[in-house]
């Protein structure tokens, strides 16, 4: 069974986010954020991903697919040819490399990475959430 992992970065240094995701093995960050900003500038879409590249890990922008704050739900949005598509690049990545899905929320049940991570499962994926 793969491995898949998921993570928020809400409270950590990015000094511990690169480590947590080294300790793992992680070779691909997945970003699902919709609006990939922070008031912290390290996890800035541009600065978050020449950081992640120069340590060695891919970084990935699936927000305008996988993004929440969508209207109508996030399961209704599930449904959509948009959703699919972003789900089907992630499948092709899970399939190449060790991925974590990255969003703020550190709480996964807070986050819509829970959808994702359910649909994942469903399709016989391991699921960790870090």
């Amino acid at each position: 069974m793969k491995m898949v992992y998921t993570i928020g970065y809400a409270g950590r240094e990015i000094s511990n986010f690169i480590r947590i995701m080294k300790d793992h093995h992680v070779t691909t960050v997945v970003d699902v954020r919709r609006f990939p900003k922070s008031k912290d500038p390290a996890f800035e879409k541009e600065k978050l991903n020449t950081i992640l590249v120069g340590s060695g890990i891919k970084y990935i922008f699936l927000g305008e697919s996988l993004g929440g704050f969508v209207k109508g739900g996030y399961e209704q949005y599930m449904k959509t040819p948009k959703f699919k598509d972003g789900f089907n690049i992630l499948l092709g990545l899970i399939d190449k490399e060790v991925v974590a899905i990255m969003c703020k929320e550190r709480n996964v049940k807070y986050c819509h990475r829970r959808f994702i991570s359910n649909l994942l499962q469903d399709q016989g994926f391991d699921v960790q959430h870090i």
